[in-house]
């Protein structure tokens, strides 16, 4: 199967970017959602395609729905976009910043989307201005963070949290150590500072074992030393560590699965452009200069051949990456471990142009 894919920046991850008409002129309450897989791209895709008709068509509650659905199955930037949109239509502005925000800080390198980047941040801005905005901090990394009872996220927090008007309770929590709150008032347009210091705590089991720790070497002490040969330390065997190989066969596997999921969304999309050009050719129009009547078809083709395209490119950096991953956990399972100082690490990078996998080690 061959695939058109023109060189251009895109996140791997399961997301779909694409470039969206003006009807999408696109916090997640939890940001850093799993992958998707591939069942779930595609359902997303459907959702996404239905919740952009009935924008259109104004039916702004409807499409509330759909897109709500695609974003709970598949949370990237053009989802956010549309989402946030669809609330600052029902005056949720509240909402609508937080999504309108989450695409702002993931947009893509895209020309083919650049002219809707101002609408966003417009909308972004108006809807600010109904509402307030809690820039949170905790000393704990990885703190679980909850307004109102409700978590937002894991510190650090990406962006701000939005809020309606009003006095709030700001809570931090974190195994080890002592939950700190902190009440706040936010006010229609402002950002709120809130910091929350966090204090370790002991535990019972360690405060024990520290007294019968020393209790024992007194006693110890009291008796002397005792005579008897010398130990000497027996070299301890290395132990091969499968953590690694396990990450990176399970990442192969995501990027495998994305590039399966993506593949299948961009042959649908490039399906529809060529229904619709079918259509608007048989009806005796053409998309170069379209008359008034056949604009809105024309430019729902140009949004499904740049829905394929973009698609298409993910699903190639899909495979790549897939396969890079997989000669990576070979590479660490056949290499002798006398040559090996350090584990294989592969973790997740994620910048405002794209994502990847990075691959860290010593041999």
């Amino acid at each position: 199967m061959m695939m058109n894919c023109r060189s251009l920046a895109v996140l791997f991850s399961a997301a779909t970017l694409i470039a969206v008409p003006e009807i999408a002129a696109a916090q997640p309450a939890t940001p850093q959602a799993a992958p998707a897989n591939a069942d779930a791209v595609t359902r997303a895709d459907e959702s996404f395609r239905r919740g952009l008709r009935l924008y259109s068509d104004k039916k702004y509650v409807e499409a509330e729905a759909e897109l709500q659905s695609a974003w709970e199955l598949n949370p990237t930037f053009d989802v956010a976009y549309n989402l946030g949109n669809t609330k600052y239509q029902l005056k949720k502005y509240r909402e609508a910043a937080e999504h309108l925000s989450f695409a702002l800080r993931n947009w893509p390198l895209v020309k083919t989307v650049a002219k809707l980047k101002p609408t966003a941040e417009q909308r972004l801005a108006e809807s600010r201005a109904q509402v307030g905005a809690l820039r949170v901090t905790a000393s704990a990394a990885g703190a679980e963070v909850l307004v109102d009872g409700k978590a937002v996220g894991r510190a650090p927090l990406e962006g701000e949290v939005f809020v309606e008007p009003g006095e709030h309770q700001i809570e931090a929590r974190l195994e080890g150590y002592a939950p700190v709150s902190q009440a706040v008032k936010s006010a229609k347009g402002e950002t709120a500072d809130v910091g929350l210091a966090m204090v370790p705590v002991k535990s019972e089991g360690a405060t024990a074992a520290g007294t019968t720790e020393g209790g024992g070497s007194a006693g110890a002490g009291a008796r002397g030393p005792v005579a008897g040969p010398p130990v000497v330390p027996q070299p301890v065997p290395e132990k091969r560590n499968w953590v690694p190989v396990i990450a990176l066969g399970a990442a192969s596997a995501v990027g495998l699965g994305v590039g399966i999921g993506t593949t299948v969304a961009s042959n649908n999309a490039s399906d529809d452009a060529r229904k619709q050009t079918a259509e608007i050719v048989q009806g005796g129009a053409q998309c170069v200069k379209p008359q008034p009547s056949w604009v809105g078809r024309c430019e729902q083709v140009q949004s499904d051949l740049s829905r394929a395209d973009t698609l298409g490119n993910v699903a190639r950096v899909a495979y790549i990456a897939s396969g890079v991953l997989a000669i990576g956990a070979v590479t660490y399972v056949l290499w002798p471990k006398s040559k090996r100082s350090e584990p294989v690490i592969a973790l997740p990078t994620m910048h405002s142009g794209g994502a990847g996998f990075a691959v860290m080690g010593a041999w």
